[in-house]
């Protein structure tokens, strides 16, 4: 790490405000932890059953149930921070991603409501910042953020009561530098189902088929003199430039998954007719309005909560910044399904577009050519 940036960090970190509110934070709720320890809470979580959950890459999610079966349990899920150099579009840009677990975005993990969460957060040496992680889902101070501060070597485990049903962002928020961890990809998702499952907010019960999850992200890359994406040597060497393009709230990119396409041709996600599909879709940092070009939403819940009665038959559906949220729908028509940002020039300029490969028998009920396109 240069000397430069060395700099640059400490001196943010002394003079942003957001340290300053953080770190007396840190101290605060890490030494209320150490007091808490033996108590009778502890007692009680000891005697609940464990099950260890093996993290999947986005856009698929481990296996669940989507109904609790028994009483609350300790989920225990790892997920070990990753400093990587990935390719963001076709043209070869380059970024300096933080990760959890090597992607973008981090894995969705799923419980129910009342289980506790029991993370295990690995800072490996082979990387060179300090992270930690704050989860939406949790009660406490800065979701567990105080309390998960991990430099290079270490490794800290952080339980929580998932009290809230729901679908929730995860992120890195280490004191003064959130804004360049988010936005280099280090976010993801929790949902937390009823433990009777989801329903239509009438009591009648919704299952999926099947759930993929959705990672939206905004990157920032500086230009050249000659408006060419730059490349670093490391996260360190590009992060005055990069602070320098994030300040002026225009990303040069939107995308799914981590990249341009992500999601697309080989990488379509696959339905059949009349496969119900959960659609969970997350953005940690800007507002989206997702859009299903030739279906729509079932079944929504926009900013992901599932106390709420879903929204019903949507066109396209409003997820604010910092947001997760979840989206049914059952597939009637085979075909290609473009699911965007309907912002339109932040899907087809600056990359936010998916693809649904649905196969099966068309019907010509829903659609049909009457005159195929022809000269008059």
């Amino acid at each position: 790490m240069s000397e430069q940036f060395q700099m640059t960090r400490r001196s943010m970190l002394a003079g942003a405000a957001i340290a300053g509110a953080v770190t007396p934070l840190i101290g605060a709720v890490a030494a209320h932890a150490e007091e808490a320890v033996g108590q009778i809470t502890h007692v009680d979580v000891a005697s609940l059953p464990r099950v260890k959950i093996d993290l999947v890459k986005p856009p698929f999610v481990h296996a669940h149930t989507q109904k609790a079966e028994g009483g609350p349990k300790v989920v225990e899920f790892t997920l070990t921070i990753e400093e990587k150099k990935i390719v963001i579009d076709e043209r070869g840009t380059e970024l300096h991603a933080m990760t959890f677990n090597g992607s973008v975005p981090g894995p969705l993990m799923v419980v129910h409501q009342d289980d506790y969460v029991e993370l295990t957060l690995i800072n490996p040496d082979t990387n060179t910042l300090q992270h930690n992680i704050d989860f939406h889902s949790a009660t406490g101070a800065l979701g567990g953020g105080a309390l998960t501060v991990v430099n290079p070597g270490d490794t800290t485990v952080l339980r929580f009561k998932a009290t809230k049903a729901g679908v929730f962002v995860y992120h890195c928020a280490p004191p003064g530098m959130v804004p360049w961890h988010v936005t280099s990809g280090m976010n993801g998702a929790i949902m937390v189902l009823p433990r009777e499952g989801l329903t239509d907010g009438k009591g009648k019960p919704i299952t999926y088929d099947k759930v993929y999850y959705v990672g939206e992200q905004d990157f920032y890359v500086p230009r050249d003199a000659n408006g060419n994406f730059k490349k670093y040597e490391s996260a360190g060497d590009a992060y005055a430039d990069t602070l320098e393009v994030m300040r002026t709230l225009t990303p040069t990119h939107i995308v799914f998954n981590g990249a341009v396409g992500a999601l697309t041709g080989d990488n379509a996600l696959k339905a059949t007719v009349g496969e119900k599909v959960l659609i969970v879709h997350s953005q940690a940092n800007r507002d989206t309005r997702p859009h299903l070009i030739g279906g729509h939403g079932d079944y929504v819940w926009a900013t992901g909560k599932f106390r709420n009665p879903p929204d019903v038959d949507q066109e396209t559906w409003f997820i604010p910044g910092g947001t997760a949220g979840a989206a049914f729908y059952t597939f009637e028509q085979p075909g290609i399904y473009a699911y965007v940002n309907h912002n339109l020039i932040e899907a087809f300029e600056l990359g936010a577009a998916a693809h649904f490969a649905v196969t099966g028998e068309w019907n010509d009920d829903l659609m049909t050519s009457v005159r195929a396109p022809s000269g008059t």
